[in-house]
C-alpha cells in the first residue's frame, strides 16, 4: 500500500472513530434533561437517541457540504492535513469527556481541520471569511438565541400552568419531554453526522475520487449515520450528569422548553448549512430555563467551566491538528504511525484516568451535594 493510499484509509478509519466519539459526547445533548426528571429510563434514553441519530443523518446534507467545501479550500487540502485535523478533534472530545465539560464537537473538528490546513498549507488553504460567517457568528448567536426563546418559553409556560396541580403538570411535560427528546436527537443527526460525512467527502475530493463541490456519497451518509447513533448509544453519562444535574434543577416542565426551544435551533442551522455547536444551543437551553424560575438556581461555576472549555476549544484543537500536521506532512508514513501511536497513548490514558470515579447509567443522576446550590431542590436525590 503506498503513502496515499495508506493516508486516504487512515483518514477514513480516523473519520469514523471521530464520529463514534461525537456520539457518546453529544447524547447528552438530546437525552440529559428527561434523565434527569425521570421522563426516560437512561438506557431507554440512549436507544431513542441512537435510533433518531441514525434517521436524522439520512435526512439533510448541507452541513457536510459546508466542511467539505466551505471552510477550507479542497484545492490545497490534502488526506493527510485531514487526518491531523481529527486527530485533534478526537483528543479535544476526551479530554472533555474526561472531565464531564460538555464542550463543542463540531468546533473541535473544524478547529483541527483549520490548525491542520493552515500548517500543511499556509493560511490560503483556509477560507477565514467562512469561518467568521458560518463559525464564530453562529457560534456567539446561536446559544443566545436558544437561551433566550428557552427563557420566554419556560416563563410562559410556567404562567399558564400556575393554577394547575404539581403532579398532573409533571406528568404531562414528561409525556412531551419524550417527543422534545426525540427532537433534539433527530436534529443532532441532521447536524453532527454530517460533519463526518463533510470529512469524509473532503478527502475524497482532495485526491481526486470526487469532484469539486460535490456531494458526499451515499456509503458515506450510511456509514456515517450508523457510527455516531453506535457512539450515541454508548453514551457520555459524564456529560450527561454535567447537564442534566450541574447546570440547574430541572423538572420536567423545563426540560420540555430547553429540549423544544434547542430543537429549533438546530434544525434551522442544519437546513442553512450552519455546522454550529449542538452542545452549545442545548446547553445554553438548560441555562435559559434555569434563569426563568423564581428563584434562580443556577450552578454558576459549571457555567463557567462550560465557558471557557466553548472559548479555548477552536484554537485547542487547532493546535493539535497543526502540530499532527507537521508530523504528518514532513514525515511521511513514519510520521502519520508516531502520531497513531502518540494519539492512541493518550487516548488510553484518559480511558484508564476515567476508570477511577466512574459514572454510568446506574448512578448518572446521583451528584455529590456540592454539585448545586443550598437551595436547590435537586438535593433530594442526590448522594450524601
Amino acid at each position: 500500500m503506498d503513502h496515499a493510499t495508506f493516508l486516504v484509509v487512515a483518514v477514513i478509519v480516523t473519520s469514523l472513530a471521530f464520529d463514534f466519539t461525537n456520539g457518546f459526547h453529544d447524547t447528552a445533548n438530546a437525552m440529559a434533561t428527561s434523565i434527569a426528571t425521570e421522563a426516560l429510563r437512561p438506557r431507554t434514553a440512549v436507544l431513542i437517541s441512537a435510533v433518531l441519530n441514525v434517521v436524522g443523518a439520512l435526512l439533510s446534507t448541507e452541513v457536510a457540504r459546508t466542511i467539505s467545501g466551505g471552510i477550507v479550500n479542497d484545492g490545497l487540502v490534502t488526506p493527510g492535513m485531514i487526518f491531523a485535523g481529527l486527530i485533534g478533534a478526537i483528543l479535544w472530545n476526551l479530554v472533555t469527556w474526561l472531565l464531564g465539560l460538555p464542550s463543542s464537537s463540531s468546533h473541535a473538528l473544524l478547529g483541527g481541520l483549520i490548525g491542520a490546513a493552515w500548517t500543511g498549507a499556509g493560511r490560503h488553504a483556509v477560507h477565514f471569511d467562512q469561518v467568521v460567517a458560518k463559525i464564530l457568528v453562529p457560534a456567539v448567536a446561536s446559544p443566545l438565541v436558544a437561551g433566550v426563546a428557552v427563557l420566554l418559553a419556560t416563563r410562559l409556560a410556567l404562567r399558564l400552568t400556575a393554577h394547575t396541580p404539581e403532579g398532573a403538570v409533571t406528568r404531562g411535560f414528561r409525556l412531551g419531554q419524550i417527543a422534545s427528546a426525540s427532537l433534539v436527537a433527530l436534529a443532532h443527526g441532521t447536524n453532527d453526522a454530517q460533519k463526518t460525512m463533510g470529512v469524509i467527502t473532503l478527502t475524497l475530493i482532495s485526491v481526486g475520487v470526487l469532484g469539486h463541490g460535490a456531494g458526499p456519497p451515499l456509503w458515506v451518509v450510511v456509514t456515517a449515520g450508523l457510527t455516531i447513533g453506535l457512539g450515541t448509544y454508548v453514551g457520555g453519562w459524564r456529560i450527561i450528569r454535567t447537564m442534566g444535574r450541574g447546570v440547574t434543577a430541572l423538572r420536567s416542565l423545563q426540560g420540555f422548553a430547553a429540549e423544544t426551544g434547542s430543537a429549533t435551533v438546530i434544525l434551522t442551522s442544519a437546513h442553512l448549512g450552519f455546522p454550529l455547536s449542538t452542545t452549545q444551543v442545548c446547553a445554553a437551553g438548560i441555562l435559559g430555563t434555569g434563569l426563568a424560575g423564581r428563584p434562580v438556581r443556577v450552578r454558576w461555576r459549571t457555567v463557567g467551566r462550560m465557558v471557557i472549555a466553548w472559548s479555548v476549544t477552536l484554537p485547542a484543537a487547532a493546535a493539535v491538528g497543526g502540530g499532527a500536521a507537521s508530523a504528518v506532512v514532513h514525515g511521511g508514513t513514519l510520521g502519520t504511525v508516531a502520531v497513531v501511536l502518540a494519539a492512541a497513548a493518550l487516548a488510553a490514558v484518559i480511558v484508564i484516568a476515567s476508570r477511577r470515579n466512574p459514572v454510568t447509567a446506574d448512578n448518572v443522576n446521583v451528584v455529590p451535594v456540592t454539585a448545586v446550590p443550598a437551595d436547590c431542590p435537586a438535593r433530594r436525590s442526590q448522594a450524601p
